[in-house]
């Protein structure tokens, strides 16, 4: 399990230099849940994340495609529970192979199907403090 923290982000850009110092805790086989409101950063989180592995391309929410792919130092498959809450669906997809395995998975709205998840997960929690603030924590 990764180690706990909580902080405290006044912009974007602190949100993605937090992602690319979380980064560094990440090993092959990871599963990280990201839980928070509309807007919260957890996007953001991951672009800092996906920098601080040597991602130089975009990175966009998987909102509609539900899973991005992404050849980092790791791979990484960025996937998004928002859209498709049918847990028949992800097991058609492959979802158990997809968290038994080697890659690095990040899980955005990861609370909205937890009958999915794996037993060893780190969860982010992301809440809006003010306009620009946010709390970000692992549990």
């Amino acid at each position: 399990m990764l180690e706990n923290f909580e902080y405290i982000s006044e912009n974007e850009n602190a949100t993605i230099q937090l992602g690319v110092m979380f980064s560094k805790q990440l090993k092959q086989g990871d599963v990280i849940g990201f839980n928070g409101d509309l807007g919260t950063g957890k996007t953001t989180f991951i672009k800092g994340v996906l920098l601080g592995l040597n991602y130089k391309e975009i990175v966009t929410s998987p909102t509609f495609t539900l899973i991005n792919e992404y050849d980092a130092i790791y791979k990484i498959l960025h996937i998004d529970f928002y859209r498709e809450k049918n847990i028949q669906r992800w097991k058609n997809i492959g979802f158990e192979e997809i968290i038994n395995n080697d890659n690095i998975v990040l899980i955005e709205w990861s609370d909205l199907i937890p009958d999915l998840l794996p037993e060893k997960i780190n969860i982010l929690n992301f809440t809006h403090i003010e306009k620009n603030k946010r709390k970000i924590s692992i549990q």
